[in-house]
């Protein structure tokens, strides 16, 4: 169960090696939980991820889970909820893809919509229905900023984006009055191994920024997260920008 301050003792991550979930994972051990759960492809990455979260003085486990193959996601996450109750499920997994090839590969594209937007689709509604039936807990889904509005440069990564986070509302109004609650969280440009040139946007955020976020967000039992910020304002006057005038910025 969670403390008084509304913080889990029990975590499982979606996306196990993700450098903003470690981030939060490290954060939460601080605080009080005891138990996590890393689900992800298995390698040296995900034991490495574990062995770092044990050094802290967590119960850390691991288990093999794919985004792709939502056919495994209910045994798979059944298993773990089937261990004890989960306070905290982490949505943290996804990829950025890469735009200038995947408009040519629409395979790529396909994988990267399959793994933000479907593969998310299964796994949120198979870990929903589990905190449903404990009659608690939480579920944090990682969106991003760039599903608000899509850029020429990162428009299919931002559509997958896009489909995520109204999916992950409508879940939350789904599941409004059940115990379980759900809160969106979307970052900016995340200074990550994975972000490449995204790192150097003016609102760019760390892991440890999104981290102290989702924090504070579930203390206050948030619905929405913005990091940093600033970025509620900035994106509600990017999304009500005439369409020529988006078309011209420079990104």
């Amino acid at each position: 169960m969670k403390d008084a301050f509304g913080l889990p003792q029990s975590l499982l991550v979606l996306g196990g090696t993700s450098e903003i979930a470690l981030a939060t994972a490290r954060r939460l051990i601080a605080r009080r939980t005891r138990t996590v759960w890393l689900a992800g492809r298995p390698s040296p990455g995900l034991e490495r991820a574990a062995e770092s979260l044990r050094a802290l003085g967590a119960d850390v486990r691991t288990v093999a889970f794919d985004a792709l193959d939502s056919e495994a996601h209910e045994t798979v996450l059944g298993k773990v909820f089937a261990e004890g109750d989960i306070d905290l499920v982490l949505l943290a997994f996804g990829v950025p893809g890469d735009q200038a090839h995947d408009e040519r590969e629409p395979s790529a594209a396909v994988r990267v919509a399959q793994t933000n937007y479907t593969g998310a689709l299964s796994a949120g509604l198979v870990s929903a229905r589990a905190l449903q039936g404990q009659g608690h807990g939480s579920l944090v889904v990682l969106s991003s900023v760039a599903g608000e509005r899509a850029r020429r440069s990162d428009f299919i990564y931002g559509s997958s984006k896009a489909g995520l986070d109204a999916f992950a509302q409508g879940l939350g109004d789904a599941l409004h009055g059940t115990g379980v609650h759900v809160m969106v969280v979307r970052p900016g440009s995340v200074r990550t191994a994975q972000t490449g040139e995204r790192e150097e946007s003016p609102l760019a955020t760390t892991p440890e920024a999104v981290a102290a976020a989702i924090e504070l967000g579930l203390r206050r039992r948030s619905e929405t997260v913005w990091v940093p910020g600033t970025l509620r304002v900035v994106m509600t006057a990017l999304r009500h920008l005439p369409r020529g005038m988006f078309r011209r910025l420079p990104f």
